[in-house]
């Protein structure tokens, strides 16, 4: 099998990398093998390559940077989208895309199933949402809804607050933004998964939109006290420990992009479709935790 993986060098990009290349030859691409804001670079690059299957993590993804960089965005997040979808379904080729939960406006009161209105209240969310539009274009396509990415590889919120609790004496973060972690380990577990069960069923059928992030919910403020109490765990030097972390609202903490409060995702369809079981986002973040210490 021949896997088309796009943004290897991004958080899931580079665990997708390891764990793909059990299942075939992995074609991993960064912006230097493969440009996405070029359609015509796109076009002849899978030409040439002729994958049986296009798995697309690569994205736009600095949120406040998009308010400024919105022609940027929507090449990288709606534009190579479409070109990726229309050279999958030329081909006849399923198409995993990752999308996010800034699709959403976060004001509803329980987690999101994959069929509520999308409302995105940010350039981000605006082309990540229009980029899983275009995506749908194409029939064997599966969108893999995350949130709150994080892993041992890239720049994520563990990562920086592992470096902010070892350099300041108090931290401030907010405490009323709800979502759940989701590791970029446990993202590529799930998508090989996925990919194993459509070669290996020559009629699978259940192409459409997931949800899927770790079990359980915090806010980031839980999530920062937890990091700092378990990095105390194992022995680093920390200045800031847990009860000098304060929790805010985000109306205290201005962005130029608006977050959703609410970024809960119901992930039972995914559990239910692919007879999955997904970790705890605790468990998943004491295990980054260890392999960064």
């Amino acid at each position: 099998m021949k896997i088309l993986l796009t943004g290897s060098h991004g958080q899931v990009g580079f665990e997708l990398n390891k764990k793909l290349s059990a299942l075939g030859e992995v074609i991993a691409t960064d912006r230097k093998e493969l440009n996405l804001e070029d359609a015509q670079a796109i076009r002849s690059f899978i030409d040439q390559t002729k994958p049986d299957i296009i798995i697309n993590p690569a994205a736009y993804t600095s949120v406040d940077k998009a308010e400024s960089e919105p022609e940027l965005a929507q090449l990288i997040n709606a534009v190579a989208p479409e070109f990726l979808a229309d050279k999958a379904r030329e081909l006849d080729i399923p198409l995993i895309h990752f999308s996010t939960d800034y699709v959403f406006d976060g004001l509803k009161k329980e987690a999101y199933v994959e069929t509520d209105k999308t409302n995105p209240q940010s350039v981000y969310g605006k082309t990540k949402c229009e980029g899983e539009e275009k995506v749908r274009t194409h029939a064997k396509h599966i969108i893999l809804r995350t949130s709150w990415v994080f892993g041992s590889h890239g720049n994520n919120f563990l990562k920086t607050m592992l470096r902010l609790i070892q350099e300041k004496e108090s931290l401030n973060i907010v405490g009323d933004q709800w979502g759940s972690p989701a590791s970029s380990c446990m993202l590529a577990d799930v998508t090989s998964k996925i990919v194993d069960t459509i070669f290996k069923n020559k009629n699978f059928n259940d192409f459409g939109t997931y949800h899927v992030t770790s079990d359980g919910e915090t806010n980031w403020h839980a999530y920062a006290s937890l990091i700092s109490s378990e990095a105390m765990k194992l022995n680093l030097k920390v200045k800031c420990a847990p009860d000098k972390i304060h929790p805010i609202l985000t109306s205290e903490y201005p962005t130029a992009a608006k977050r959703p409060t609410n970024s809960r995702l119901n992930t039972d369809k995914l559990k239910k479709t692919f007879m999955l079981e997904l970790p705890h986002w605790e468990s998943e973040v004491k295990k980054v935790l260890k392999e960064i210490i």
